[in-house]
């Protein structure tokens, strides 16, 4: 009975999937699965919206910083003389048209679930875009990381290549919303653990990790780090908005929100958010409380340099109680919020969002000091933040900061 239903199932999710192909011209396949992807904000250098898909964009890790590819149908610098196979081996192997291993910067390990038709579909949008010549800079790694032929071994160990098939005991919404975190939409890469080796730890898939200074945060249904106080309709009004009653998007997600998921279909939306209400809940570590010296320093600052506009957030501005980005596990992005500031996404009202300045001229200290009262006041309760960890991440973030 149970291969029946999963042949069943497999058969109801193969119509629904013709039924698309067949309304759906393969450009506009490749143009949506591109979109799920968000290939456009990693292969965009910041800075140089005018060069869309031109790569550039450094991804940072502690083996050194990897560089995005140039993916528009450039023949000299991008893919231009691609065929459709390597395009394919690049997506589904982790190698490129010369044949050199790819690193895991690029999610090859998520695109690998993808049949090869829809792999087809991406190939052929890209081909349609405006082609732009431009070598991005070299990637710059430590020993052995910068050694191209040590991700063979890596690939053996870590590459899953089998596709992703429905599961009969779910409904065809949840399986769409499993095929699109799992597989384009590749969120694990940014919300799952990684081991030294940059692996996930799939034994914590979704449930929160650090990369390039931004803390991605827990998706499972941890309360309250993850998005067990999230609703279905909190999670759709986020992706399509980048905001709700838990907060606002800020730093790398927000590029995703504007390039990617407010870009799709209500239905994916919702079937992205039935998918991730359906985790588990990622155990949660019991935070270090903050001492008073450090909540009175904190106040202090804050209440010279913040209360101004977070005190009266009935004016618009991002409300601090149970806010999803101060309370998370690690305290990166609101620590990278405070000190490099930032804006909100632009409304689909067509009204002004929000701009919050930066405050790099706070030391290291009183960095760590109000970014653990603002975790610790207003109702939320959050590890206490360490001077140590302001000044490294100011560090990484370098000079200016």
């Amino acid at each position: 009975m149970a291969n029946l239903a999963r042949i069943g199932l497999a058969l109801v999710c193969g119509l629904l999937l013709c039924g698309r192909a067949g309304a759906e011209s393969e450009l506009a396949r490749g143009k949506r699965l591109a979109t799920e992807g968000d290939c456009v904000v990693c292969h965009t250098a910041p800075g140089h919206p005018a060069r869309p898909f031109a790569g550039g964009y450094a991804l940072h890790a502690y083996f050194g910083t990897v560089y995005s590819s140039n993916i528009t149908p450039d023949k000299d610098t991008g893919i231009g003389n691609w065929t459709k196979d390597q395009f394919w081996h690049a997506l589904h192997d982790g190698i490129d048209a010369e044949g050199a291993h790819l690193y895991p910067a690029f999610p090859y390990l998520y695109f690998a679930h993808l049949k090869r038709e829809d792999v087809d579909a991406i190939y052929a949008y890209l081909k349609t875009v405006k082609p732009i010549r431009n070598t991005p800079p070299r990637n710059r790694l430590i020993f052995p990381a910068n050694i191209r032929f040590a991700m063979t071994f890596w690939d053996w160990l870590f590459l899953d290549q089998s596709p992703l098939t429905p599961d009969p005991a779910r409904s065809a919404q949840w399986n769409r919303g499993y095929e699109i975190v799992n597989g384009a939409g590749h969120c694990g890469a940014c919300h799952t653990p990684k081991t030294f080796l940059f692996n996930d730890v799939k034994s914590k898939a979704l449930s929160g990790e650090t990369m390039d200074g931004w803390y991605a945060p827990n998706l499972t249904a941890t309360r309250p780090l993850g998005l067990g106080n999230w609703s279905v309709a909190d999670i759709e009004l986020y992706l399509a908005t980048g905001q709700n009653r838990f907060g606002r998007v800020v730093g790398a997600m927000k590029d995703v929100v504007e390039s990617s998921t407010s870009k799709l279909s209500d239905q994916d939306r919702a079937a992205i958010a039935v998918y991730l209400k359906s985790l588990p809940a990622a155990p949660a570590p019991t935070p270090v409380a903050p001492t008073q010296a450090q909540m009175d320093a904190g106040s202090a600052v804050f209440v010279q340099s913040c209360s101004v506009c977070h005190g009266h957030p009935d004016q618009g501005y991002p409300a601090l109680a149970q806010n999803a980005t101060v309370g998370a596990r690690d305290p990166s992005t609101v620590l990278r919020v405070i000190l490099q500031g930032s804006q909100s996404m632009k409304p689909r009202t067509g009204a002004i969002g929000f701009s919050m300045p930066a405050f790099a001229t706070l030391s290291d200290g009183e960095l760590a000091d109000v970014a653990t009262y603002i975790r610790n006041a207003f109702g939320n309760r959050a590890g206490a933040v360490s001077e140590k960890q302001a000044r490294d991440l100011r560090k990484l973030l370098g000079p200016g900061n």
